[in-house]
């Protein structure tokens, strides 16, 4: 009982802030009064999403991360992503023509070029999601431990990718936006200061503001990007959360009309849009592929002291990492003993060239520690 009070008062709230928000006009006068409305409603949103969480659990939600990288599978309900599992994986999700036929959290694994992914089913997200409203809450916290979204829905649904969007932002979860430039470092005493060499639209004031409504006080800010006042306040929170997605159309087969093809054709555009239809198959290689590429994996091949370099040892990294960290996934104390490398195929100059274990990794790079 004293839970559902709670989260009636906070939903109260929230209602209360953004009509409040929706009727207020937007220019520098009203800057510092909306900027901290926004503050205020971004902490009220956070304590809904921990109260809900606090009430969450089940059966199916306890799952453990396994493999080289977990993909969660979003979307409405029927828009198959439970055969698209299947596909990918050798799980058997149930498959049904109806809604909410996954009721739990169903795992499977994609093996892709040496990588092991684990790709999670998971319920349809319906509007309320964010209160709890079906499993919403226990799939939200799922989604929240991913390393990649697939945002799913089919061709005669796209509109409810700006739907589940404006859910997942709700919840603190931003898709394939990068986090803001901005350092935030505590000191003793002093209040607030700001330092940025970019001119901001912002006043000083309202984000020493916006600061202080979010319980942010003695800080040196240091803004490396010109904010918005939404990019503001997700640097100030410390529950945002940033991650790649896939957008993926699903049931292209029943393309029957022009205006099908033109929603496929317009969001294409993005670049981040896979068209599929996981019950004929089609469109699976790309969909595989773009996963390896938005997860940004490299194999590298380890290669024993006493044997020829060869592809049959892969460690699974991310472009952008180093030979030291090859190492430390080796294990601690072999990364803090090595300090040099041969290397074979991609990258070398020459078989068997000796690096720095600085050196960066590249694809099907062969690698032996010395």
């Amino acid at each position: 009982m004293e839970f559902v009070q709670e989260q009636t008062r906070l939903r109260e709230q929230i209602e209360s802030i953004e009509k409040e928000i929706r009727e207020s006009p937007y220019h520098k006068g009203t800057e510092h009064h909306i900027g901290k409305l926004r503050a205020r409603l971004a902490k009220l949103r956070s304590k809904l999403m921990e109260t809900s969480t606090k009430k969450g659990g089940g059966v199916g939600y306890s799952l453990r991360k396994q493999g080289d990288a977990t993909v969660v599978l979003l979307g409405p309900p029927s828009s198959g992503k439970s055969t698209l599992l299947n596909r990918l994986t050798s799980a058997k999700s149930k498959v049904a023509p109806y809604e909410f036929t996954t009721v739990s959290v169903i795992p499977g694994m994609m093996y892709y070029k040496d990588a092991k992914i684990q790709i999670l089913d998971v319920p349809g997200l319906i509007e309320g999601a964010e209160e709890g409203k079906g499993r919403g809450r226990e799939v939200l916290s799922v989604a929240r431990g991913a390393d990649l979204i697939l945002l799913m829905t089919d061709i005669k649904r796209v509109n409810t990718f700006k739907r589940h969007n404006l859910l997942l932002e709700k919840c603190g979860v931003r898709l394939n936006i990068v986090r803001p430039n901005v350092l935030i470092e505590k000191k003793l005493s002093g209040g607030i200061t700001i330092h940025s060499n970019i001119k901001q639209d912002l006043e000083n004031q309202t984000i020493k503001e916006i600061a202080s409504e979010m319980g942010i006080k003695n800080v040196e800010i240091i803004i490396k990007e010109k904010l918005s006042l939404d990019r503001l306040i997700d640097a100030f929170s410390l529950n945002r959360l940033y991650l790649p997605a896939i957008y993926v159309i699903n049931k292209i087969d029943l393309i029957d009309s022009e205006g099908d093809l033109n929603n496929i054709y317009y969001l294409s555009e993005d670049g981040r849009i896979i068209a599929i239809s996981s019950e004929k198959g089609i469109g699976l290689s790309e969909l595989k592929k773009k996963i390896w590429d938005t997860l940004a994996f490299t194999r590298v091949y380890l290669v024993r002291s006493d044997e020829e370099p060869t592809f049959n040892n892969p460690i699974i990294m991310h472009k952008g990492e180093t030979l030291k960290d090859v190492a430390k996934k080796i294990g601690a104390e072999f990364s803090q003993v090595k300090k040099r490398a041969k290397i074979w195929g991609t990258g070398a100059k020459f078989p068997g060239q000796e690096v720095s274990i600085s050196t960066y990794v590249q694809e099907e790079m062969q690698v032996r520690f010395i």
